[in-house]
């Protein structure tokens, strides 16, 4: 769903040419510092990029799903670090509030967010509750006109730089599931609220994650986001299948990156007399990896075109979630393979894709639990 092919087209214009002139450039400086140079976040801000998906009313561009995830084809093409630090904005930090706020918590924080003067951060995962999210164990108790937060959230994306974080707590303990599970915004700064340090990470040098702890950390009621209780969890999955596309697309852009470099590199490099890539074997991981990424593009398409028409995709989403990031894993394996030696070095993009990469078929649901929603889907609509 396309509302203007003009303008969208130079956004894509102007962002490809973003991150092949000034991302690119600076993918080194941010795997050895383990930090985007703030002249480049500056520059995003102005872009626009920190508020992509946010409705217009409240200062975003307000992107359809199929304009988002050709969006994130292009982005995803440098290293993942700088569309990590805007994805939160767009995604899971931004959306709950879209669909289950308030106006006056849309009005506050919402223009926030799309300038990229607030840092979105999600906080779900628990040191004890990863895939299973309805266990979580962070409690959240009624105090006049505050609730009192106790419990800690780990591996959260953005926790270091957030300005906010939307917190998933337990409010009613007697309900065990997700029904007793409530979504409140907490500030920066939230006396009670305090952060461990930065996680050691595989890959995505520049992406920083880490413990978020709450120790009687006092909330204000009108920061329950639904103004209710039991609705955090409900709202949290109705973003799902949005997020799940976004990073289907973005696996897909990584994929297409590697696989550029590698056809570049197998088109340079001679061995017996000839380019490598004359030799049928290496021509196989090339075309092998080509099919797959146009599978995967066509499949996230699909699947967006349709929710922009109102669809339930669940199914889809998982689909697309599912194959786009184990596709992404093959391809980078393929490519190292490729690069032969030189792989296997940092003076080669592929060495860092390779393990950036490994990350995308974990979060956002690993591939099991993308697995389990598309059978029990499958079951479930065979049943009625």
């Amino acid at each position: 769903m396309i509302r203007d092919q003009e303008t969208l087209t130079l956004l894509l214009d102007t962002l490809s040419r973003f991150v092949r002139e000034r991302l690119m450039p600076a993918e080194n400086i941010v795997a050895e510092t383990d930090e985007i140079p703030a002249d480049i976040v500056a520059e995003m801000r102005e872009l626009g990029l920190f508020g992509l998906c946010v409705p217009e009313e409240y200062g975003g561009l307000g992107l359809t799903m199929e304009e988002e995830v050709l969006v994130a084809f292009e982005i995803a093409k440098t290293s993942p670090a700088f569309r990590s630090l805007i994805g939160t904005n767009n995604g899971i930090g931004s959306q709950g509030l879209i669909v289950d706020g308030t106006e006056e918590q849309k009005n506050y924080y919402l223009p926030k967010l799309a300038s990229g003067e607030l840092i979105a951060s999600f906080a779900l995962t628990e040191p004890g509750s990863g895939s299973d999210a309805a266990s979580l164990r962070t409690s959240a108790v009624r105090d006049g006109d505050f609730y009192v937060l106790n419990g800690t959230k780990r591996f959260i994306t953005n926790a270091p730089e957030a300005g906010i974080y939307t917190v998933m707590a337990r409010t009613n303990p007697d309900i065990k599931g997700a029904a007793g599970i409530s979504a409140f915004i907490v500030e920066k700064g939230t006396p009670g609220l305090s952060l461990g340090k930065r996680d050691h990470k595989m890959g995505q040098k520049g992406a920083h994650t880490c413990d978020v702890m709450f120790d009687n950390c006092r909330v204000p009621a009108a920061n329950i986001i639904g103004d209710k209780e039991g609705v955090g969890f409900k709202t949290a999955m109705k973003v799902l299948d949005k997020g799940r596309l976004h990073i289907a697309a973005i696996c897909v852009g990584a994929a297409e990156r590697m696989l550029e470099d590698a056809l570049r590199y197998a088109m340079e490099r001679e061995q017996f007399g000839k380019p490598i890539a004359e030799f049928q074997l290496i021509q196989a991981m090339l075309a092998d990896s080509k099919a797959e990424i146009y599978a995967a593009r066509s499949m996230i398409l699909d699947a967006a075109r349709r929710r922009d028409n109102k669809e339930d995709i669940s199914t889809e989403a998982s689909c697309c979630k599912m194959f786009a990031s184990e596709m992404c894993g093959r391809v980078a394996d393929r490519a190292v393979q490729i690069h032969g030696g030189a792989g296997y070095v940092s003076d080669y993009a592929i060495e860092r894709f390779y393990r950036d990469v490994r990350l995308f078929r974990i979060y956002e649901g690993t591939t099991q639990v993308q697995q389990l929603v598309i059978a029990r889907n499958m079951i479930r609509d065979a049943n009625r």
